[in-house]
């Protein structure tokens, strides 16, 4: 999927998923910014080896500012802004009796909010062609487990916004999906935990995804070859809602 000159802003990209989302899109050609809480060294060496621009920026997408901040800071190093991949993500779970109003509005802030004000404050950057992909969860559709009522609810709101950006954007040739992956093998979902052999079964291939697989998903949708494809869902879930 070739996105040669493109600029692309991955939140959360410093690790699991996000982490291959941003590799996968510099060896298809597009220099990178990613924002991270903790530490980014590896990603970034990676990248530059890779021979492209990388830029990392430190950002809590609990915090609105901080979300407008690295889309501005994007643009102005990297000289533009064509793909926004929506990663960043906040896992909490438990019984509903134990999840209050923090962890509601945590959830929601980093989950649902921050793709939101990402979008809001990208358009000024985006021109036709540009591309917005945020990353579900499988669990919006099948909370196959207890203890999943926020993070499912944040993940099923996202699809509604893809809906509705979809629709709004197309007209300016901005095109607005959604990758659902399934149980994805990272370093906060592990293949060998002790749920991991109950969980493979619930899916059709029997086994967890891996993180470049569901990279290789967001290449399609940011790539020209998905100009025509907006406002949906991917599932890359292993047939777990089939």
């Amino acid at each position: 999927m070739n996105i040669e000159g493109k600029v692309a802003l991955v939140t959360g990209g410093s690790r699991g998923i996000g982490a291959a989302v941003a590799r996968r899109l510099a060896r298809d050609g597009a220099d990178v910014a990613l924002t991270y809480r903790s530490n980014a060294d590896d990603v970034v060496e990676e990248i530059k080896a890779i021979g492209r621009r990388v830029l990392a920026i430190r950002a809590d997408s609990a915090d609105p500012a901080a979300i407008g901040a690295a889309v501005a800071e994007t643009a102005a190093t990297l000289g533009r802004l064509d793909i926004v991949v929506n990663n960043a993500a906040e896992f909490l779970v438990g019984p509903v009796e134990e999840l209050g109003v923090e962890e509601f509005d945590r959830t929601f802030d980093v989950n649902v909010r921050a793709p939101f004000l990402a979008v809001k404050a990208a358009l000024p950057h985006l021109g036709a062609g540009g591309r917005i992909v945020s990353i579900g969860s499988n669990v919006a559709e099948r909370a196959a487990f207890p203890g999943f009522s926020l993070y499912s609810a944040s993940k099923a709101a996202l699809l509604g916004l893809t809906k509705a950006l979809g629709r709004e954007l197309g007209p300016r040739g901005i095109t607005v999906n959604l990758v659902c992956p399934g149980p994805t093998a990272t370093d906060m979902n592990p293949e060998d935990h002790p749920m991991a052999d109950a969980i493979r079964a619930l899916t059709a291939v029997g086994r967890y995804g891996q993180p470049d697989e569901v990279a290789a998903a967001v290449a399609y949708l940011v790539s020209d070859e998905a100009r025509y494809v907006t406002g949906t869902q991917l599932a890359v879930d292993g047939g777990f809602t089939s």
